[in-house]
């Protein structure tokens, strides 16, 4: 196996880490940006506060245009930007499903200018895929469980902030790109797109279009990677997003923006891996775990619909700045969704009554629509000096089932699914702002309503009688802030994050006789907790941040495989602690910034029921530790970042699944030349061409036909213009 010493660059990597750590006495924010962005004074959207990020006792990273338009440029995805920048966030799967990557061991929510785009119903995981990166200004992450913005965020937000007219008259860009990895025939892929906005007077508008052909992909070693033919791939695909934003200046304090997003990512089907069925007669594969011989794939042509994801999504936003001396925010969103997986003969679709046992090939389509309305308003409170109230209510109304495309079965039935939840929220600046107390509760009132159905034959055909459960849960956040000198920031906290488990697998799961939907424990709601401790440092060429957090659900949520190779969902307690240290500094050297960031995690789970914790999680509900080190150069005409991402290894004996982590270290780099008309640049993923199997494969009892590697050498040429 071909790899660059993974042992010296690790040791080399926690030498720097010590050295940065010892100069700058604690560490930074993650998000490794080209130039300083002071996060402290930023207002964080995803907040849902006017507040800077500085009065706020949370974990809070910005990605800026510039440092996304680096990490987009090297991955081509916003989900691997925030995995490679954040220490703490699980490596990608590097395809269409995000199943198993996590924020601090749970499942983040993706979301565009606040909308969720989860489907937590029947969680399809095509969540981190759902708008083009071309289209995103930042990108901001709020770290550990919150019900900041309702329901999903047990791990954290990533909120997408979508980009907008910079100023009066005719502005906009474009971009193109070529992408190739070891294989110069089908390994190349491409991009365009182009964007126009305008603005004057009270009125503007922007309007875009993006197109990404993705080729195939190919590891270290030359093989082209298998393709995830079920869950969906992002190799071997087209991509093709629209984006609409138009705003009206209605007064001084009054802004009315509407925002249409439509995306649609569709694998081409042009390989698979094994031999499926008779209608497709493709070689078998030769991945081999025990040999060390990641899956492949070959030419062949893929039965049934080809994995695809679609989204669209419209907002309406109207904010007022001044009612009555307080700023209000209200929001009103229409998003649908289809996820389309691949198809196959799998145990899971067998039924004698429709084919003979081994011969009947389907697949589903997960399919989820919301409407949902979000208001908040915020102003200083009269009579309490220092304290700034924010009262609001978040409202959805979400429907999803998951069908069987060839057959019509319903495998999960329509479930619909209504939440109500009014908040209120305080933080009060003591002591000319050196303090900061924040504090609130939000009142979550779920109503789920399922119809009766019957499970499929796999399950045995079961009777399931529907019902109308309805779930309350209050939600507290607490915390403080105290800045005891200048530049330096202490801060603790506690929050409750909310989410229900994925119900779809819960019903279309159920095997016994007699089930009520009503009185079903297994549908009941995840409350999670988090505490977490944290320092920032801000002196002289450094900045420096360092968390300690604990998380914990009593009655949480695993994947595991079944016999049929399908995940289902267990409800077990859930114990997660970690660590989490960043530190970046500005060198002699001007416009050279160095930064390095390590994260510890370890999470367990209660697997005989007496609520106490007793075995590991494994690389399906968890990330591995991670240590981070990056060099990055801005000058007039040239730019330039080197980034090192380590993964350590990890005994995992004693967790759920026995597969032990390797680990393995990558190297990326992005150069940026400043020409007459645009600039040019080239990223280019897995620098030393490091073989490796990834995280999730590597982890999570991979069948054969599963054991994927991680991508090769890749390189991509762009240019991009803007006026």
């Amino acid at each position: 196996m071909r790899t660059i010493s993974a042992k010296g660059l690790r040791a080399a990597a926690l030498a720097g880490l010590s050295l940065l750590a010892l100069a700058a006495a604690t560490a930074v924010h993650a998000e490794d940006k080209a130039e300083a962005t002071d996060v402290d004074q930023l207002v964080v959207t995803a907040a849902r506060t006017i507040l800077p990020a500085s009065a706020l006792p949370l974990t809070v990273d910005v990605i800026d245009s510039e440092a996304l338009t680096q990490q987009v440029g090297v991955s081509g995805s916003i989900v691997d930007a925030v995995s490679t920048l954040s220490p703490s966030f699980s490596p990608t799967r590097q395809k269409l499903s995000g199943a198993g990557e996590t924020l601090r061991g749970r499942s983040p929510l993706y979301a565009i200018n606040g909308i969720p785009q989860s489907t937590p119903i029947r969680d399809g995981s095509r969540d981190g895929y759902t708008i083009d990166p071309f289209f995103i200004d930042r990108v901001e992450v709020i770290y550990g469980s919150n019900a900041l913005q309702g329901i999903g965020a047990t791990g954290g937000v990533v909120n997408q902030v979508t980009v907008g007219p910079p100023a009066d008259g005719v502005s906009g860009k474009v971009l193109t790109q070529v992408t190739a990895g070891h294989d110069l025939g089908d390994s190349v892929g491409g991009k365009v797109a182009g964007l126009v906005a305008w603005r004057g007077g009270a009125l503007d508008a922007t309007a875009g279009v993006a197109y990404d052909a993705r080729g195939a992909y190919y590891d270290a070693d030359g093989r082209r990677l298998g393709m995830d033919n079920t869950q969906g791939d992002v190799q071997d695909s087209k991509a093709l997003s629209f984006f609409t934003r138009l705003g009206w200046q209605l007064g001084d304090n009054t802004r009315l923006d509407v925002v249409a997003n439509r995306f649609e990512l569709k694998g081409d089907g042009d390989y698979v891996t094994t031999t499926i069925s008779a209608r497709n007669p493709a070689p078998a594969t030769n991945g081999n775990r025990v040999a060390h011989l990641p899956t492949t794939s070959f030419r062949g042509v893929q039965p049934g619909e080809p994995a695809a994801n679609r989204v669209e999504t419209v907002s309406a936003s109207l904010t007022n700045t001044d009612l009555l001396g307080g700023n209000l925010i209200a929001q009103l969103f229409f998003n649908r969704s289809r996820d389309t997986f691949g198809g196959d003969v799998n145990d899971t679709f067998q039924d004698v009554a429709i084919a003979p046992r081994g011969t009947l090939f389907d697949q589903s389509s997960n399919r989820s629509r919301k409407l949902g309305a979000r208001v908040s308003y915020e102003r200083a409170v009269p009579g309490i000096k220092g304290l700034t109230g924010t009262v609001g209510v978040d409202a959805i109304n979400d429907r999803t089932e998951q069908v069987l495309i060839e057959t019509g079965r319903a495998w999960v039935p329509p479930t619909k699914f209504h939440s109500v939840a009014p908040f209120v929220q305080g933080n009060l600046s003591l002591l000319d702002d050196k303090v900061h107390l924040a504090g609130g509760v939000r009142f979550e009132n779920v109503e789920l309503k399922v119809d009766d159905f019957t499970t499929l034959a796999f399950y045995g055909s079961r009777k399931v009688a529907g019902g109308n459960p309805d779930f309350k849960a209050t939600l507290a956040n607490g915390g403080i802030v105290v800045e005891p000198v200048h530049g330096l920031r202490l801060y603790g906290s506690y929050a409750e994050g909310y989410t229900v488990p994925d119900v779809g697998r819960i019903l279309r799961g159920i095997n016994i006789d007699g089930v009520d939907v009503d009185s079903y424990l297994n549908i009941e709601p995840i409350v999670s907790n988090n505490r977490e401790l944290g320092a920032e440092l801000k002196r002289g060429p450094f900045d420096a941040s360092l968390s300690y957090f604990w998380s914990a659900s009593k009655l949480g949520q695993l994947l595991v495989k079944n016999s049929g190779g399908i995940f289902d969902v267990q409800r077990q307690r859930v114990e997660i602690e970690g660590l989490e240290a960043n530190v970046k500094a500005r060198t002699p050297v001007p416009g050279l910034i160095v930064s390095a960031g390590y994260a510890h995690l370890k999470g367990r789970t209660d697997t005989n029921k007496d609520n106490q914790v007793d075995t590991d999680l494994d690389g399906a509900n968890i990330s591995p530790d991670r240590l981070n080190l990056a060099a990055d150069y801005q000058g007039e005409t040239w730019g330039l970042r080197v980034q090192i991402q380590s993964y350590i290894r990890r005994d995992m004996q004693d967790a759920l699944v026995k597969d032990d982590f390797t680990g393995y270290t990558l190297a990326d780099a992005f150069v940026r030349y400043k020409l007459p008309m645009g600039a040019l640049s080239l990223g280019v993923q897995n620098l030393f061409d490091s073989q490796y199997i990834s995280y999730n494969s590597d982890t999570t009892a991979p069948a054969v036909d599963r054991y994927f590697a991680g991508r090769g050498r890749t390189a991509t040429l762009g240019w991009e213009a803007r006026f």
